[in-house]
């Protein structure tokens, strides 16, 4: 395998998560991006970015897919459920690396798909992916937890800046870990530069290693201001979850997704550092801190 991987297909680019890698992979000039768009998206993408509009059948796909070297999967939603598809272009195209659309909580982890059974696919996908290491596609899984600093500005951790407002659950001192957005860039721009060191893993990454009484803290601080706090529990908020999901209401998933990171549930391992190990080492990662990261929020 090449030392470096240049040639990258990145499909889901204009998504949230999309933006964020594309981004990343466009401030090292150090590789040929191709963006995969749906042909009905009208999508604009920066100066520099080959863009191949697709209908995303696997034939399609495989055309596309065609002298690239790697295939980022940045899909969000329902499209994760479809990344079988894009695996098994991405194999007959001759891909020698592809990386599924993780970049959030631990899919692998059992207790967190009790709590979050859609990304019960992701899992599947993972072990797909295994089955096809001796048919010369290679793979790498990034989970970073929740995106710490773009969720203090969407206030999607319940800590809500324009309020000073923030809903700490079970006291609020149990640690876990988050990841900053530039740290999800790093990373898969250090998966795609070193593709030995990071072949067929599944890797655990961090920024900050943290509580949400500490985030409070910082918050505060930075604002100058007393912030209201409304107490909560894992059961309140779980039952409130599954309540909201059962009226089709898709926020219960968020809440779901907070629950795997601040909830008591039994074997979630919600800290990397200390419950399954970081990768950050191995990436060239450095964790930042708290209050570095609110500052810089609310700088912006």
């Amino acid at each position: 395998m090449a030392s470096t991987l240049k040639n990258i297909a990145i499909i889901g680019a204009s998504g949230r998560i999309g933006k964020i890698i594309l981004e990343g992979l466009l401030k090292t000039s150090q590789f040929d991006i191709t963006a995969i768009s749906r042909k009905e998206s009208t999508a604009v993408f920066p100066p520099g970015v080959n863009v191949i509009k697709s209908d995303l059948s696997e034939d399609d796909l495989v055309s596309a897919f065609q002298g690239q070297d790697a295939v980022i999967s940045a899909i969000g939603g329902m499209g994760v459920a479809d990344q079988k598809k894009i695996v098994d272009a991405a194999l007959r195209a001759g891909i020698k690396r592809f990386i599924p659309s993780e970049f959030s909580v631990d899919s692998l982890n059992e207790a967190v798909l009790q709590l979050l059974p859609v990304f019960q696919v992701k899992k599947d996908l993972i072990e797909y992916l295994k089955t096809k290491e001796n048919e010369g596609l290679t793979w790498t899984g990034i989970a970073t937890s929740g995106l710490l600093d773009w969720c203090l500005r969407n206030s999607a951790l319940d800590f809500d800046i324009p309020s000073r407002t923030a809903t700490i659950w079970d006291g609020g001192n149990k640690s876990f870990t988050l990841t900053n957005e530039k740290e999800l860039q790093k990373s898969v721009v250090a998966v795609l530069q070193h593709p030995e060191e990071t072949s067929n893993k599944f890797l655990h990454v961090a920024s900050v290693e943290t509580t949400q009484n500490e985030i409070l803290s910082a918050l505060e601080e930075a604002t100058g201001s007393k912030w209201k706090v409304i107490e909560t529990t894992t059961d309140a908020q779980v039952e409130e979850g599954v309540k909201r999901l059962s009226a089709g209401d898709f926020g219960g998933a968020l809440i779901a997704l907070r629950a795997t990171i601040f909830g008591n549930t039994p074997g979630l391992k919600a800290n990397y550092a200390k419950d399954v190990g970081l990768a950050n080492d191995i990436l060239g990662l450095e964790l930042d801190s708290v209050q570095t990261t609110v500052q810089r929020v609310l700088s912006n």
